[in-house]
């Protein structure tokens, strides 16, 4: 058994998770001179379920050559990566973090009064020479009509910044949202109970191991 992994993401919220799932990681971030944002350009005509995987194992295959260069003892390494879609709008199939507050507004404006999806994607390397382990979790999340005073004051929180879909489920953005149908660790960007599955496959040990084990 692996008593940790490396995490390849700055995400706050997952590092929360995996903690709140009670494993063991360190960090495997992105060294200053690799362009991770290229990384998340989505492709033309690119769909989002496609796009959240191929930047998943995009992010993997980054991190194994990062974990090479800083000669580090092996764990599993774990990359994840979160987008939202309006699935019957091509415009707006993938919706990113934005990239001002004037993207913020237009896409706060597309997701009122809509149902959209959250797409999160979780790759899990076993072994070096091994294949990713990977699944990608869809929660459908459906938003009321937000008012122009309230989206400008939701940008002002600065809350959008940094999040896809120009929102947080664990912040104020959660005042925006009548129902979800899914996973709500997964809208906040690492579905815990695939990833325990993931954990299991590939052998890494958390507080539930034993439980879990015994359950299958």
């Amino acid at each position: 058994m692996h008593s940790f992994i490396y995490l390849a993401s700055q995400s706050p919220r997952r590092q929360e998770l995996l903690t709140q799932l009670g494993v063991r990681f360190e960090l495997l971030l992105p060294d200053s001179d690799e362009n991770a944002e290229a990384i998340e350009t989505p492709l033309p005509n690119e769909k989002a379920k496609a796009y959240v995987e191929r930047v998943t194992l995009a992010k993997c295959a980054a991190a194994v050559q990062r974990w090479v260069k800083r000669s580090l003892p092996w764990a599993p390494i774990l990359c994840a990566d979160t987008t939202v879609s309006l699935p019957s709008s091509d415009a707006a199939q993938i919706l990113g973090k934005p990239t001002d507050a004037a993207d913020a507004e237009r896409i706060l404006r597309l997701l009122s009064g809509k149902t959209h999806e959250v797409l999160t994607a979780i790759a899990l390397l076993p072994q070096q020479d091994a294949k990713p382990i990977s699944i990608v979790q869809v929660s459908q999340v459906q938003f009321m009509k937000l008012s122009d005073p309230l989206i400008k004051a939701y940008i002002a929180s600065q809350e959008p910044y940094g999040k896809a879909g120009a929102y947080g489920i664990q912040g104020l953005g959660s005042a925006f949202i009548r129902r979800i149908d899914g996973s709500y660790s997964g809208i906040m960007g690492l579905p815990l109970f695939e990833m325990a599955t993931l954990l299991q496959q590939a052998g890494v040990s958390f507080t539930l191991t034993p439980e879990i084990a015994n359950q299958a």
